[in-house]
């Protein structure tokens, strides 16, 4: 194993930025999936990696229960008469 790759893979501030943004994104999805029973889904995010950008879009438009963007932009009404 080449250690030197490693460790300026670790000295890099961006890829390790980049390392957890994509860890992230990966964690939540792949939660989100599981618990909506997307097999699909889960495994599509499990193997392709695309830096997060697959898993945003399923949090954001194909999740069965509480839809990202719902969450994000449409107000609860339930309160308000």
């Amino acid at each position: 194993m080449n250690l030197q790759g490693f460790n300026q893979f670790l000295n890099d501030p961006r890829t390790v930025i980049l390392a957890l943004w994509v860890l992230a994104w990966k964690g939540y999805a792949l939660w989100r999936a599981a618990k909506n029973d997307q097999k699909y889904w889960y495994i599509a995010m499990l193997v392709i990696n695309l830096l997060g950008i697959l898993e945003i879009v399923y949090l954001l438009f194909f999740q069965k229960e509480g839809k990202l963007w719902q969450k994000i932009f449409i107000k609860n009404k339930k309160g308000k008469k």
